[in-house]
């Protein structure tokens, strides 16, 4: 059975990937986001087709970058996304996957929230979940609390990223809700809260773990099929 990591494990994993096997993060990012919109591409076909877009709602962390990625994909792939960036970093790296997808004509929505909210939201077939990973700690901070309120009462399908935003990565959701999406796309390997998760789609996405890695950790991941980026988990 595939492991399920606790939020230490997810840590000394990317420790290895970084330091051992020498990956860099963009790297990292590229290979998963293009994952995340690979997931989305598959499950989603009808969006490609439909007038409804895709919001890309990024935090500051590496769970943000992923998101940049994944929208920029996207683009590629044919759909339509617009992302919701509240809070910026000054780091190169964020700051060039935000610039790519500037110039691949995505558009970047202002952070008044509640504007947006109410005039726009309905242009929206599918809302990616990119804002925290598994290093984040509760409690959500008050930049992020608009959004994730949004997140946990809209009717409008969520695809998470790795982990849902404002989820424990070990416990789970908060007992006062949380937010439910409809896909996961665990990265690497499934975190310890996915055992949680009670929506539609579950994929095991980025096909980078190098085979040494996976025995030292006992992760027993699945096979991917093909040149296939994802694997269903459920």
């Amino acid at each position: 059975m595939t492991k399920y990591l606790k939020q230490q494990e997810s840590i000394n994993i990317d420790k290895d990937l970084f330091e051992k096997y020498k990956f860099s993060v963009d790297q990292l990012m590229e290979l998963a986001g293009q994952s995340c919109a690979f997931a989305i591409a598959c499950t989603y076909t009808s969006l490609k087709s439909s007038a409804q877009k895709i919001l890309v709602c990024c935090g500051p962390g590496n769970n943000g970058g992923d998101g940049l990625v994944c929208a920029r994909h996207l683009k590629q792939f044919g759909y339509t996304p617009e992302i919701y960036y509240p809070k910026r970093t000054s780091n190169t790296l964020y700051e060039n996957l935000l610039h790519q997808c500037i110039e691949n004509d995505i558009p970047l929505l202002e952070n008044d929230l509640e504007e947006f909210t109410s005039k726009r939201l309905r242009d929206f077939g599918l809302i990616v979940d990119a804002l925290f990973g598994f290093s984040f700690k509760p409690p959500v901070r008050e930049t992020f609390i608009p959004i994730i309120h949004l997140l946990e009462n809209t009717s409008i399908p969520i695809c998470s990223i790795d982990i849902p935003s404002g989820w424990d990565v070990e416990g789970g959701p908060p007992t006062n809700g949380g937010i439910k999406p409809e896909m996961l796309v665990s990265l690497t390997a499934p975190k310890m809260c996915a055992k949680q998760f009670k929506g539609k789609y579950h994929f095991l996405g980025g096909r980078f773990v190098p085979k040494k890695l996976e025995i030292k950790y006992n992760l027993n991941l699945p096979e991917y099929l093909g040149t296939d980026l994802i694997v269903p988990l459920c």
